[in-house]
């Protein structure tokens, strides 16, 4: 048993990166641990490998359910890696890549993922996916060519950014939609996950003024159900999240986060988490 905890936790990284919630990635690590007290681990010559395999497996089981995202209410989010401003983050946790891998076939994220990002040789991979080393050399390909024209707009320079970023708090704090609405790009998009658990638009919003006209009627919700007028938000703590300037935002009903995309010098994409089953490991 003690020679699985030196493992934990690369395997919920792994878990992490290919379904993209902590809570299913730690049932699937503890799945694993049970499995592996059955098996004669004095057998295992790389434990490391061999729990990997398990865990890929359990993962794949997991994404190719059919009901895993068909039941889900709304718009999903992975759950988000909050660090500080400016703290380094590996590129494979990068949100751009977390829903690029969503896109993807089962096998062909975890192809990806197993290859690229945990360096396991296509032997390897072929013996986790059951399939001939050709045919996972192809779909580690097919998975790398998505990412790659995936890939996100033109970014912005550290100033130009971290300028905008204050702007949008210091409007978001004051309820000041007209402030808000001159750091939007026209073809901006916004995205919110409540999960059915907290209140969310269910389908991401495309276009400006339709993102302008949902913070409208957020603050005039929010002036009303506060009682003293006041149409701000509350604290937002300064973050980044999954690579993406952003906050943490403390309410009375818990914990929120927002991550803002920023091309140039306009807000291009934002992603709000409501979802209280995916914001647990930040309480």
């Amino acid at each position: 048993m003690d020679a699985f905890e030196p493992h934990r936790e690369f395997l919920v990284r792994l878990a992490y990166r290919m379904l993209g919630s902590f809570a299913e990635a730690e049932d699937v690590v503890q799945d694993a641990f049970l499995r592996w007290r059955d098996v004669a681990q004095s057998e295992v010559t790389h434990p490391r490998a061999y729990l990997a395999r398990v865990v890929s497996r359990l993962c794949l089981d997991r994404m190719k359910s059919t009901a895993r995202r068909e039941t889900y209410v709304g718009t999903w989010l992975p759950d988000p890696v909050v660090t500080p401003p400016g703290e380094p983050l590996a590129d494979d946790l990068s949100l751009a890549l977390l829903l690029t891998l969503e896109r993807l076939s089962p096998l062909e994220r975890a192809a990806f993922l197993l290859h690229d990002v945990f360096d396991m040789d296509y032997a390897q991979i072929a013996e986790t996916l059951d399939r001939s080393e050709a045919a996972c050399r192809q779909l580690a390909a097919r998975a790398r060519e998505h990412v790659r024209s995936e890939r996100p707009r033109f970014e912005a320079n550290d100033e130009a950014r971290d300028k905008l970023v204050d702007a949008f708090q210091a409007a978001a704090a004051a309820g000041d939609i007209e402030a808000l609405a001159q750091m939007l790009a026209e073809d901006a998009v916004f995205y919110q996950d409540g999960g059915g658990k907290r209140r969310a638009v269910l389908k991401p919003l495309h276009g400006k003024d339709k993102i302008v006209r949902f913070f409208e009627g957020a603050v005039r919700h929010r002036a009303s159900n506060r009682g003293d007028g006041a149409a701000g938000f509350d604290h937002f703590e300064r973050v980044q999240i999954n690579g993406l300037p952003g906050f943490v935002v403390h309410t009375h009903n818990g914990i929120e986060t927002i991550a803002l995309e920023i091309a140039g010098d306009r807000i291009v994409a934002i992603y709000a988490i409501r979802n209280p089953d995916k914001l647990r490991h930040l309480s």
